[in-house]
């Protein structure tokens, strides 16, 4: 698993409920650079068409998804879940596509709904990529815990730029400017 190296056109990224009043409890500082990536990941994603879904925790008491994503996938339609794992709630399961092998995760809180989101993905025989730039607890502590028992389970930890520029492949790719032009 380690060796794995993601594909545009075998992935799907999964944005885990990145809620405004969730978004209001965690580090500033943290949170800004964690929602800067998910960015780049949602348009990095739009542009190579890997298919995203995103998913939201208990919307009616944890609100909807930050406009800084939501902005980029309009016709997006989230999920709405009271089940900490996503793969708990039969929608979305519906909307994981067979022959997309690889779940390219992100998203909040990372020691309890990206974690057993990840763990039930491995379990269905998914390749599941950790972004570890993109995904926020409200305690470091408990991101560094989760990150370290999601590499421990068989989860590929990377981040932002190494997902985006393994996507693309070659600097010859159509979508490189447009891409190049996210991360900078």
């Amino acid at each position: 698993m380690s060796g794995m190296v993601v594909n545009a056109s075998l992935s799907q990224l999964v944005m885990i409920d990145m809620q405004v009043k969730l978004a209001s409890v965690m580090q500033a500082e943290a949170l800004q650079c964690v929602v800067k990536n998910c960015g780049i990941l949602v348009q990095a994603a739009h542009l190579l068409s890997a298919p995203t879904v995103l998913t939201e925790q208990y919307p009616q008491g944890l609100g909807e998804t930050i406009p800084e994503i939501r902005l980029h996938l309009p016709n997006s339609k989230p999920i709405a879940k009271t089940v900490f794992s996503a793969c708990g709630e039969p929608d979305f399961n519906q909307q994981l596509h067979r022959d997309k092998p690889q779940i390219i995760l992100a998203g909040m809180e990372a020691h309890i709904c990206v974690l057993q989101t990840a763990l039930a993905l491995l379990k269905v025989g998914k390749q599941v990529f950790v972004v570890e730039d993109a995904i926020i607890s409200r305690s470091s502590a408990n991101k560094a815990n989760a990150v370290a028992r999601l590499r421990d389970a068989g989860c590929v930890i990377s981040n932002t730029e190494s997902v985006v520029f393994e996507w693309l492949g070659n600097a010859n790719h159509e979508a490189f400017k447009a891409i190049s032009k996210l991360i900078r």
